[in-house]
């Protein structure tokens, strides 16, 4: 006969363990503000049965220090832009993947893969990208032949541009101005960036990355720098916006998706990462946020009007033009940083 105390743990038990196991089938997801539709997250709770616990940041920086100052990794998946998939990496923070629990790695564009941030993609998953160019409202500037960085030098921009407010953005205009690479970590470079940016600040009249498409629409700028999907969104309310790949070279950004080392739930890590590279849900991403997507599978499903659009996916000859954002050691972002400050105080 069982004892009334072991009947009573043995009731316990049932109860208390399925609830524990339901509490964790979850997945801890940390991206960008309004890259992951809500639509796709509760599609995917309702396939799988697991809860998304989604938590968004506005900024590389941001992101980082919050994973640098955890004691214990809580979030599984976070989406760091390439030059900080970088930095994590070297620092340990990212968990190499097992490809074969992502099937739909096939979906992935060739031409975002094997970059020099994360050479054979052991670390990353390239989900959103983009390009930073120059903008021009032709009501403004009618027979502007504004081609390359280095013609915002011009008076006739005098307190017209707006630029992004983004040290590393803004120092890779002027490094390209120079003829440098983006990702260049010579002080001496960095320097002369740097007084290349004082010529051009009586041109500048403000700095912003929050506000972009609003200010476009609303003309507070008439030209200046940003990224291509802003400029698309802006562009179809204000018909008279431009957008210009620079032949002096660009930048172009992605926005990655990786595993976090020691992750709490990594097998639900892999299956969200997944379910992310299938092309109808990299598809419905894409045209939410208004970016391109790094998903050949999924542009191949976009009405013509946005898979041929010129401003979101330019040629492979354009793109040939741009450069990929790396890392830089932190002595060169210490310095930029310096300088972006005495700069923006007009020193």
């Amino acid at each position: 006969m069982i004892s009334f105390f072991r009947l009573a743990s043995i009731i316990l038990v049932c109860i208390f363990v399925p609830t524990v196991f339901a509490a964790e089938n979850i997945v801890n997801v940390y991206t960008w503000a309004d890259e992951i539709p809500r639509s796709i997250i509760t599609q995917f709770e309702k396939e799988t049965g697991i809860k998304v616990n989604y938590s968004t940041f506005d900024s590389n920086e941001i992101m980082y220090s919050k994973i640098r100052a955890m004691k214990h990794t809580h979030y599984d998946l976070v989406e760091p832009s390439s030059y900080y998939i970088a930095r994590m990496h070297h620092q340990n923070f990212l968990e190499k993947l097992d490809k074969t629990k992502l099937p739909n790695f096939k979906n992935i564009d060739p031409a975002f893969l094997n970059k020099a941030y994360d050479p054979q993609n052991e670390y990353s998953i390239p989900f959103i990208w983009g390009i930073t160019g120059i903008f021009l409202n032709k009501a403004y500037f009618p027979s502007a032949k504004t081609l390359q960085w280095k013609d915002l030098n011009d008076k006739k921009y005098l307190n017209q541009l707006m630029f992004l407010d983004d040290a590393k953005e803004v120092f890779s205009i002027a490094l390209r101005m120079l003829g440098y690479s983006i990702n260049d970590e010579n002080p001496d470079h960095i320097r002369l960036a740097y007084l290349k940016l004082k010529t051009l600040m009586p041109n500048i009249k403000l700095f912003n990355s929050d506000a972009i498409i609003s200010l476009l629409i609303d003309e507070d700028a008439a030209a200046g720098m940003a990224w291509n999907g802003d400029l698309f969104k802006a562009s179809c309310e204000n018909t008279k916006l431009q957008f210009i790949y620079p032949k002096d070279g660009f930048e172009i950004w992605v926005d990655n998706f990786a595993i976090l080392k020691n992750a709490p739930h990594p097998e639900n890590a892999y299956k969200f990462l997944n379910f992310l590279m299938r092309a109808d849900v990299a598809k419905t991403a894409s045209l939410s946020v208004n970016y391109s997507t790094a998903n050949l599978a999924a542009r191949n499903l976009m009405p013509p009007e946005i898979k041929n659009n010129s401003t979101l996916y330019p040629s492979a000859a354009i793109l040939k033009n741009g450069e990929f954002q790396t890392d830089i050691d932190e002595k060169s972002y210490a310095l930029l940083e310096k300088y972006w400050e005495q700069l923006k105080m007009g020193g």
